[in-house]
């Protein structure tokens, strides 16, 4: 068993599973993969056993019935915390997520309980969508930032990798939303306890296969669960203990309160500004 797990949920991914499990075997890094499957009726779920029985590195977990992206997620972390995985990654099964960014991550969580991959750090990179749904996302990061203050730039963003660490400080039963409204509410889960997240830029290729899992669902439950989490964190727009910083505009900058904004030409990690490191989390 390798220290990493890289967790895809499924549903309809016939076409790109076997060719995401190569390159996911094929990295530069050793990582397990964890394909879990809402019981696809293309087969996708016979794939990932063919793919588990021939390579020990990759691993099938079959759920009943479609619930959703953030379910399978939560299924995936306690696979992976009822094991002794150090790094748990998100990643779609499309390839809309570059499988050769692991290496990044893994580097920037050298540092960090969370790594988001951003695609508007520094830039807006995002291959294949229609203007209309690149001002949607956008438009959406604008929200989440206004109403709860988290400062980063792709906070609807999901490709991640969290450290065990930082999944065990959630109550993952108490998780219960899906799509864009599952990655904002971990993130702000994490960032109000002041837990170290910082940013990677990553390049978005929206599917070429397949069928998009967007629905006019997945975002009113986004524009709701951000006054929700905003409530929970006692109507601060900061971590929990923290003073109250001023805005930062102009992009990301180091971790201390007090430095001034940094450009990031070459595309190493970005620190999340004025999030301090974890309060002694070994």
């Amino acid at each position: 068993m390798n220290n990493t797990l890289v967790v895809v949920p499924t549903y309809n991914e016939l076409e790109n599973l076997a060719p995401l499990a190569q390159r996911l075997l094929a990295l530069p890094v050793p990582v397990d993969t964890l394909v879990v499957d809402d019981n696809s009726p293309d087969g996708t779920g016979k794939m990932a056993d063919e793919l588990a029985a021939k390579h020990p590195s990759v691993h099938a977990l079959h759920r009943t019935e479609k619930s959703g992206l953030g379910r399978a997620y939560i299924a995936g972390f306690k696979w992976a915390l009822e094991r002794d995985y150090q790094l748990v990654f998100e990643l779609d099964g499309d390839f809309s997520h570059n499988p050769d960014d692991i290496p990044m991550f893994l580097e920037a969580a050298k540092e960090a309980d969370l790594v988001l991959g951003s695609r508007y750090l520094n830039g807006i990179r995002i291959v294949n969508w229609p203007f209309s749904r690149l001002m949607l996302s956008k438009s959406a990061a604008t929200y989440v930032r206004v109403v709860t203050g988290m400062p980063f730039s792709d906070p609807t963003g999901g490709y991640k990798c969290f450290r065990r660490r930082a999944l065990e400080t959630i109550n993952l039963d108490d998780v219960h939303s899906n799509g864009y409204s599952f990655q904002i509410e971990l993130t702000h889960k994490l960032w109000r306890q002041g837990m170290r997240i910082v940013e990677v830029p990553i390049v978005f290729t929206d599917r070429f296969q397949g069928h998009s899992k967007m629905s006019g669902h997945i975002i009113r439950e986004a524009l709701f669960m951000v006054w929700r989490l905003w409530f929970q964190n006692g109507m601060r727009r900061r971590p929990r203990g923290q003073p109250q910083q001023p805005p930062k505009v102009g992009g990301p900058s180091s971790a201390k309160p007090e430095a001034a904004p940094e450009a990031n030409p070459k595309g190493a990690p970005s620190s999340n500004p004025g999030t301090p490191p974890s309060s002694g989390r070994s």
